[in-house]
C-alpha cells in the first residue's frame, strides 16, 4: 500500500473515491436509509473535490483503498473501502493527516461506534456534541480533538 497526496483531483479519481464512500458508508451506518444515502452521495464529489488537502491510500495494483481529506488542522472525512477495513488502511491515513499535515480535531457521527471506537482507540477524546450535521441534518455529531 502507498499513501499519496491528491492535489489534481480527476473526475475518475473522485468516482472512485465516491464509490469507496459509499460502500464504506453502507458498511457502517445502517441508521441510514437507502433515501438519506442516495441525497448524501450527491454532494460527496463537492466535499471531496472541495477538501484543502486530500491523501489516497493505493493497493499495489494502483486501485484507491481509502481517502483522508482535511483542512486545517480538522480532519474532514476519512473513508476506507469496505472490502479492506480492518486492515490497517485507516490507521495508516490517520497517521499521515496527524503526523504531516497536524490534523488534531475532527467531528464523527455519535451513531457510528465502529468510527467512534477507532478515533478514540487512535488518541482522539470527545470534548462537544451536536444535535445536528453541518447540513441540519439529524446526525448527532461528536467533536474529538488528539491527546496530547
Amino acid at each position: 500500500m502507498r499513501i499519496d497526496d491528491a492535489p489534481n483531483r480527476t473526475p475518475q479519481l473522485v468516482e472512485a473515491l465516491l464509490n469507496i464512500w459509499e460502500r464504506s458508508v453502507r458498511s457502517t451506518h445502517a441508521f441510514l436509509g437507502e433515501a438519506d444515502i442516495t441525497r448524501i452521495r450527491a454532494y460527496v464529489p463537492q466535499a471531496i473535490a472541495g477538501v484543502e488537502r486530500l491523501a489516497v491510500a493505493y493497493a499495489e495494483d494502483g486501485h484507491p483503498l481509502g481517502f483522508a481529506g482535511v483542512n486545517g488542522k480538522a480532519l474532514e472525512m476519512l473513508l476506507v473501502d469496505a472490502d479492506v477495513r480492518g486492515t490497517g488502511v485507516g490507521s495508516a491515513l490517520l497517521h499521515r493527516v496527524v503526523d504531516i499535515w497536524h490534523a488534531q480535531e475532527l467531528e464523527v457521527n455519535e451513531q457510528s461506534p465502529q468510527a467512534v471506537g477507532f478515533y478514540e482507540h487512535m488518541g482522539f477524546v470527545a470534548f462537544d456534541r451536536r444535535e445536528t450535521d453541518d447540513r441540519g441534518e439529524p446526525y448527532p455529531l461528536l467533536r474529538l480533538r488528539l491527546e496530547a
